[in-house]
Formats: structure tokens, sequence, C-alpha cells
């Protein structure tokens, strides 16, 4: 009886607090130090090093450190704002396997109109959440 029924139940999409949600908005967005000054440096964050580093220091004016308190709590994260696991589909065939209760699916860009409404009216007919449905398809 603990077969695949019960999985099922167990897992579902999650549904966010309100606090976590507001926590991911209010979440700095963290920057590698003078990154804004020069353009042969990314924005993706390294750690600052540097001996006289303001930013290392965490004075005020600078932008904030990564830390172990910015982060949101196991059971949400890496989840989309609606409780579903997101899962990028670039074919058909990345839809098998995938349950509605707990997936919801993201086009890929590099997708062409034609397989973009395939994969969609696919992805619909198994009763996948599509988050970003094609041009001119009402959900």
């Amino acid at each position: 009886m603990s077969g695949e029924g019960g999985e099922a139940k167990r897992k579902a999409a999650i549904k966010i607090p309100r606090s976590v949600l507001r926590a991911r908005k209010e979440r700095p967005e963290f920057v590698r130090q003078e990154a804004w000054r020069y353009e042969r440096l990314e924005e993706k964050w390294r750690k600052p090093r540097g001996k006289d580093s303001k930013m290392r220091l965490q004075k005020r004016g600078w932008p904030p450190l990564v830390k172990v308190g910015y982060r949101s709590p196991r059971k949400y994260r890496g989840l989309h704002p609606s409780g579903y696991r997101e899962v990028l589909v670039h074919n058909i065939t990345e839809l098998e396997g995938l349950d509605p209760k707990v997936h919801a699916v993201r086009l890929a860009g590099s997708l062409g109109a034609r397989s973009r409404l395939r994969i969609y009216e696919k992805a619909t007919s198994m009763g996948l959440k599509v988050l970003n449905p094609p041009r001119g398809v009402e959900e």
C-alpha cells in the first residue's frame, strides 16, 4: 500500500510563507568588490580579501557580504514563488517523469515558436503548469 500513491501525496507544491517571499525580495544583490567601477570585472560574487578593503571590513556605504543569515529555509530553497520545483525544458522527452503536483515547466529560450507550442500543448495535457507560455496562448 506504500507504493507510488503515498509518495505523490507526501510531495506536492508547497505553500511558501509570506515571510520567506519577503526575505527573498529584501535579500541584497551580492556584487563583487569594485565590479561597478571596472568593466572587466563581472558582478559575480567574490569574497573581498584585500588588506585595506572597506567591503571586507563591512564599512557603512559599501555593499554587504554574503553571510549564512541571508539563506532561506531548506524546505523552500530553490522553489518558484508558486511553490513548484522549476524544470527547464528543451524538448518533449524532458517532460517524461515530471509530476504535475511537484513540478512546473519553464520553456527554454532557445526554442523556436513551433517546438515551444508543441511542448506547451504536451505539458498542459499532462497537467503541468507552464511558467512562460508561448505568445498568443491564453491559460
